[in-house]
């Protein structure tokens, strides 16, 4: 385990033991109206990696004790963090987290060209930019507050299990060029931690063919819940399948009590903006990460 400390902040790469608390601390920090952060579902996802991946990958910042600042390795070049909301402008977290990124001997990110996600407005971006990191290219997030009713999608989308893992990734295969996910990172998905409050959805044709699939993760009643992944089927695109599978989306967190429903997509993906906007998703101020180069 990487551990160091410094200016009262402890840095630690989390123990399989420990992510327990960084779920449920991340469910806390989603409020409504803070700025777009990592979110359990973010972690949930990774898990299809395995417990053990999932804890190597994510760091751990603590004052006092307690959890003030999170951070996963996507890859080993690219960092996402959650900061507890009232301590986003903290200086001494901020000063913390700065060196700690930029040092690759502390443990974080490693040499070379690295990137930094970290929430809009936060202290640390400041540091980062004065020490001349650079903005990357913009993310859009998209929002719709669960309040109101949602229009039923038309469609026959179902809430899947064990039984039909081999649908949901054989949608996702077939969404994502490259995508690796298989039935066996589904069960370790579905064993991990954040899973208690997620679901996996798939939206079938009127032949019954599965055309489309997502997984939502709730953050517990009253949070904003998240969509992470959405994606429709290559051959079955262009049929509204994308639309429909977002109010899927959108009204399933809505039962689980989600105040709303996010998800963040890139700004040059117009189609998938344009998709998220016809199911009442809404675009947000753009973010951006930073990244230094090598």
């Amino acid at each position: 385990m990487v551990c160091d400390r410094g200016m009262g902040i402890e840095m630690v790469t989390a123990g399989a033991g420990e992510l327990g608390d960084v779920v449920g601390v991340l469910r806390e920090w989603q409020r409504e109206g803070v700025a777009s952060q990592l979110h359990p579902g973010d972690l949930g996802w990774f898990w299809r990696f395995g417990e053990e991946r999932t804890a190597a990958a994510t760091r751990i910042w603590r004052r006092g004790g307690e959890i003030v600042a999170i951070g996963m390795l996507d890859e080993p070049d690219w960092l996402r963090m959650a900061i507890e909301p009232d301590l986003q402008r903290d200086e001494e977290l901020a000063h913390r987290i700065a060196e700690d990124v930029s040092e690759p001997a502390r443990g974080v990110l490693i040499e070379g060209k690295v990137y930094v996600e970290t929430p809009m407005g936060a202290l640390v971006q400041d540091l980062l930019f004065k020490d001349g990191w650079n903005a990357d290219v913009p993310w859009v997030p998209v929002w719709r507050d669960l309040t109101d009713p949602v229009p039923d999608p038309g469609v026959r989308i179902d809430v899947i299990g064990p039984e039909e893992a081999h649908e949901r990734t054989g949608v996702q295969r077939a969404s994502f060029d490259g995508s690796t996910f298989t039935d066996d990172r589904w069960f370790a998905m579905a064993d991990g931690l954040p899973y208690a409050d997620a679901r996996d959805l798939v939206l079938r044709n009127e032949l019954g063919e599965s055309v489309a699939a997502a997984t939502v993760w709730s953050a517990g009643e009253g949070r904003p819940g998240y969509i992470e992944p959405m994606g429709v089927h290559r051959l079955h695109r262009g049929r509204g399948y994308g639309t429909a599978m977002v109010l899927g989306c959108a009204r399933t967190l809505q039962e689980m009590g989600a105040s709303s429903v996010y998800t963040v997509t890139p700004a040059t993906n117009v189609g998938a903006v344009a998709t998220y906007q016809a199911a009442g998703l809404e675009p947000q101020d753009e973010i951006r990460s930073q990244y230094r180069d090598a």
